[in-house]
């Protein structure tokens, strides 16, 4: 066979293995993710305030889909506003998102709707998060530029580089990819019979001119952070007993 045949046939195959998901058993009950869906006030150092899900991801996503999320954030040690002599802080976006029983309506790579959030992502890599218990968490990680409205009318916007790190986490399996979770899913439904809740974590961070921060935050950094706080969440949201 020819390698023009071959790499034809990748595309081909895969498409028939995402569609092939349309038509597995559902099963009246699921197993539960091993990831809590209840966030804790603090973490690690930093302060969680728990936001609602926008319109847009409610309309957009299957009715029994749940979600979790939170502003995350961290004073930085010396920084404080001219104004008020508050403390200038580090914010990490912390969403969670479970899925129902329709799982293909439920969660999906963030690729597909970052852009409708005023993200272009540039670049596109997979690190691994070592946790101080021994377990290691493999995360994708993209760096974008968000343009974030001004204004009401929307006719005015910022620019923002953006780190972000995300992964699924199932009942059993953790995975970065999102194509891998779904062949891990069909295995389980074919196979056993389960049908399994998956969990999407995402973890996001502005960095680099930032107008409320006096210095500049080098994606160094933001990396530093964000892998920190991974390695707490890990640690206390992820029940390890479960993951195989």
């Amino acid at each position: 066979m020819s390698p023009k045949v071959r790499y034809g046939l990748l595309p081909l195959c895969t498409a028939l293995l995402l569609v092939m998901i349309y038509f597995l058993p559902k099963t009246e009950s699921m197993i539960p993710s091993a990831v809590s869906m209840e966030l804790p006030i603090t973490l690690g150092g930093w302060s969680l305030k728990a936001i609602p899900a926008s319109k847009e991801e409610i309309d957009g996503l299957a009715a029994d889909t749940e979600f979790s999320k939170a502003i995350c954030l961290q004073a930085r040690p010396g920084e404080f506003d001219l104004l008020y002599n508050n403390p200038i802080a580090d914010r990490i976006d912390l969403s969670i998102v479970l899925s129902g029983h329709d799982l293909n309506n439920s969660i999906h790579r963030p690729e597909r709707c970052m852009p409708s959030q005023g993200h272009t992502i540039n670049n596109t890599t997979d690190i691994v998060v070592a946790l101080k218990n021994g377990e290691k968490i493999t995360v994708r990680r993209l760096l974008s530029v968000q343009s974030i409205p001004t204004n009401a009318a929307k006719t005015e916007y910022q620019s923002l580089d953006c780190v972000t790190y995300y992964f699924f986490v199932g009942s059993k399996q953790i995975t970065h990819d999102h194509l891998n979770r779904t062949l891990l899913d069909m295995k389980d439904r074919l196979l056993y019979g389960l049908d399994q809740r998956w969990a999407y974590v995402s973890t996001s961070m502005w960095y680099g001119d930032l107008p409320w921060v006096q210095k500049k935050i080098p994606l160094e950094e933001a990396d530093s952070k964000l892998k920190a706080f991974l390695q707490e969440f890990g640690e206390v949201q992820i029940d390890w007993s479960k993951i195989k």
